[in-house]
């Protein structure tokens, strides 16, 4: 009976262990790949909402938000190269929103990696971040992602048919806004908009 029960013991945790997204990780996002499904829950905030074209109450995925390309930030509030960055990644905030060729076709986000709420809210009041910023707090985004270190950017390009595609994906800061927003224009196929 001992070996049946040790045997039953053994087959459980089996099962949970390769069922498991969080102990079963995967590679970061490959471009040309499309993005893991990702559940985030609906900015309770009218601006961030209005920002990512939401209406509702619940949860999205990424190929919900309306605009053309999406890009995801994984960040950590404890990371000094995502501090250190986050004044530039508010600048290319700012240079989209300011062009009128650009805002509304090209939104960001951001995910913090094994960070709560309240952390995330530290992180945003601390760097004064304009864009929506979502708590992973039990690292099960970031499991999906494929555990990748941060700052990690991941660009999305949303087809006008609901599908969608990753275009890039990179461990590393923006440095420059300009020039990280030109890649994004190019590798996206939005080259043709002009970003002035």
């Amino acid at each position: 009976m001992k070996r049946i029960l040790t045997y039953l013991v053994a087959v459980a945790l089996c099962a949970l262990i390769f069922n498991s997204p969080v102990l079963a990780a995967k590679s970061p996002p490959a471009k040309g790949s499309i993005l893991p499904e990702i559940k985030l829950v609906i900015p309770s905030n009218h601006s961030y909402r209005s920002y990512l074209g939401l209406h509702a109450s619940g949860f999205f995925k990424i190929p919900e938000i309306r605009a053309r390309v999406v890009i995801i930030e994984i960040f950590s509030m404890y990371c000094p190269h995502c501090q250190g960055d986050a004044p530039m990644v508010n600048k290319l905030y700012r240079m989209i929103e300011d062009s009128p060729n650009l805002k509304g076709k090209i939104k960001l986000i951001g995910i913090g990696a094994g960070n709560s709420s309240y952390e995330v809210e530290v992180f945003r009041k601390t760097y004064d971040v304009p864009f929506p910023l979502f708590a992973d707090g039990d690292f099960t985004i970031h499991a999906v992602l494929g555990e990748v270190r941060t700052p990690y950017f991941i660009g999305v390009k949303i087809n006008d048919d609901g599908t969608h595609q990753v275009f890039y994906s990179k461990l590393g800061g923006v440095n420059e806004a300009d020039q990280f927003l030109k890649m994004i224009l190019r590798l996206s196929g939005l080259k043709k908009i002009d970003a002035e």
